[in-house]
């Protein structure tokens, strides 16, 4: 062995022991004829006494940062000793060390507080990876695995691993494509999820599978996405929809307790999908703080009054709020004091061409009961507290409003809400909310392809009392003016997702497990039979021999892991990410493939100009 003990493990204890040590050098301090170096490897780091007899070697053969050293000497009692490390009250006197290896200088400093940018990082990812804060990251996400596993263990669940090169079957996302030497001219996919494979297991008789699994999206990328990511996928037989609910609850209460020493007491709170978006204005929300929306499209229709007051507060001619499609407001706890600079870089702020609109409206409701606004010439103060009041303001509070086509204004109020809890510190990193989020529509209308797609997948069944409306063809499918009259209502999906901080973490949903409804299903997303058995015949089939109620979900653990470090982005719990582009920039990957290798097999490469 190299080592008699690591680098973290040394304590007062062992004072007077030898032993051997083995690492690389952190750093190098030279005091005259003593030099001191801090010694690290994954553990921690110790602190090294070169005395002067060693002084000649050190000279022949100089130590330079991150040379990989060997090192045997006696543990002694430090004089200075430093009680921000555990091994900080101790250092190892040297008898004799041993250069393993040299290295050359980093291109940037491995330290928590490195000077190396992202890129720079990324490209040396193996020097990258020797930093604490890095090294933090991917000791949370193994102890999220380990949790995970035990968990599942415990439940009777088994690893049941699925294959990587499958079929393609172009929905959703875009696949990526293995070509077969062997087969010219056909190509596997990668799988964007095992989905179909964990239902083939039910049918088996597997009634409790799980992976922690690989996945593959060929999609643009952002913070929170790459093109391979892991999922905890799991499958039960046998279950409903609050069976699925109840074990996975208690799958994530095992996590915080394990991986965070968080105790989350209590029952996770619920919601619709259509509260959620009404009151929220997206399906993953973040409920660590309030500022829920208030709809104030039917006050400011001409005529209107707020039902509460009674007081009309229409009639003022202000087309923004009586043109509108919606009009939508929030209010801002304790922010009334907001100055005319701070209400104007708000206004600019949801003017950015990512958030669309055109204007701000603000109330300020005063602590000395007034009203202030900039629509003052518009309406009233009694008007504006009346408008205030809906937004369900307080004394102390700002009132913003938005208004405009639904679809932009609601997603653009959702995003402000985001931001002014950000500003106001109110969405902590140490807090930890989960939400299910219940009762998604089973479709939604992709105006771009001018089709009904899965709004998750088509694999989920309808709540159980719209079965018979779904297998007699819903209004709603056949009647697309309908559903777009009534974007809220419809086929509901036996479906649930769990949100964290605003994040969906997981999603999953009672699966389609009859063969006729399986296919009306298809039917539903414009596939004909012929193509509904080219790409799922073997699940109809499979539905042929007594497959069993099931259900199942699927986490994303990358993201569950970031969320837990405190992160914004899961590149930092990967060992080995990709960049936006989705390339590998240490490996410079993807890259060209030699002729030979398109001769095998057989396939042109046509670039356009």
């Amino acid at each position: 062995m190299f080592r008699s003990h690591t680098c973290g493990e040394l304590r007062l204890p062992h004072a007077g022991t030898q032993v051997t040590l083995a690492g690389w050098v952190q750093s190098i301090r030279k005091f005259g004829s003593i030099t001191f170096v801090d010694l690290r490897d994954r553990y921690g780091i110790t602190q090294l006494y070169f005395n002067e007899e060693l002084n000649p070697q050190l000279d022949a053969d100089p130590l330079g940062r991150e040379f990989v050293l060997q090192a045997t000497g006696t543990v002694t009692e430090r004089t200075n000793k430093n009680l921000n490390i555990p091994t900080g009250e101790i250092e190892l006197t040297i008898a004799s060390f041993k250069i393993l290896n040299k290295s050359a200088v980093p291109p940037f400093t491995i330290q928590d507080d490195t000077d190396g940018g992202d890129d720079l990082r990324m490209k040396y990812r193996y020097l990258d990876l020797r930093r604490n804060a890095v090294k933090r990251n991917l000791e949370l996400r193994y102890a999220v695995n380990r949790a995970t596993r035990d968990y599942l263990h415990r439940q009777g669940f088994m690893d049941i691993e699925t294959p990587f090169l499958i079929k393609s079957t172009p929905e959703g996302a875009r696949d990526f494509v293995v070509p077969s030497r062997m087969n010219p001219g056909q190509f596997y996919a990668l799988p964007q999820s095992p989905q179909t494979f964990k239902q083939l297991l039910m049918v088996s008789g597997y009634d409790r599978y799980y992976q922690i699994v690989k996945c593959f999206r060929d999609e643009d990328l952002r913070a929170d996405r790459q093109p391979e990511f892991t999922q905890i996928d799991c499958e039960m037989a046998f279950v409903e929809q609050e069976d699925i609910l109840d074990m996975f609850e208690g799958l994530v209460k095992y996590i915080f307790q394990e991986v965070k020493g968080i105790a989350y007491e209590g029952a996770v709170e619920r919601t619709t999908w259509e509260e959620a978006m009404w009151h929220y204005g997206n399906d993953k929300p973040d409920i660590r703080f309030g500022m829920k929306l208030a709809n104030l499209k039917s006050a400011f229709r001409r005529g209107g009054q707020i039902e509460a007051t009674g007081t009309l507060i229409n009639g003022a001619d202000f087309k923004v709020f009586d043109e509108a499609e919606t009009v939508l407001a929030i209010a801002v706890p304790g922010c009334s004091e907001y100055t005319r600079k701070q209400t104007d870089e708000l206004t600019e702020w949801v003017k950015r061409p990512q958030i669309g609109m055109k204007g701000l409206v603000f109330i300020k409701c005063n602590a000395d009961g007034t009203y202030k606004s900039s629509v003052d010439k518009f309406y009233s103060e009694e008007r504006l507290k009346a408008i205030a009041d809906a937004a369900g303001a307080k004394a102390g509070d700002l009132v913003l409003i938005l208004a405009g086509a639904e679809e932009r204004t609601r997603k653009a109020i959702s995003e402000l809400r985001l931001e002014l809890g950000e500003r106001l510190g109110l969405r902590r990193k140490d807090e930890f909310k989960l939400l299910w989020v219940l009762d998604f529509p089973l479709f939604e209308y992709a105006e771009e392809d001018n089709r009904w797609v899965a709004r998750h997948h088509p694999f989920t069944a309808p709540k159980p009392s719209q079965i018979d409306t779904m297998i007699n063809n819903s209004p709603v499918i056949d009647n697309p003016e309908k559903y777009l009259e009534h974007p809220y209502s419809g086929i509901k999906a036996n479906a649930y997702d769990m949100v964290l901080n605003g994040n969906e973490i997981g999603g999953g949903s009672i699966r389609i497990f009859q063969r006729p409804l399986q296919e009306k299903m298809f039917a539903a997303l414009g596939m004909s039979e012929e193509e509904a058995r080219h790409k799922f015949g073997f699940l109809l089939g499979a539905f042929e021999y007594g497959a069993p109620p099931h259900g199942g979900i699927a986490f994303g653990f990358d993201r569950l892991c970031s969320i837990l470090g405190g992160s914004e982005s899961i590149r930092d719990f990967i060992a080995f990410p990709k960049n936006n582009s989705g390339r590998d920039v240490m490996l410079d990957a993807p890259s060209a493939i030699d002729e030979k290798q398109f001769d095998e097999l057989q396939i042109k490469l046509n670039l356009s100009e």
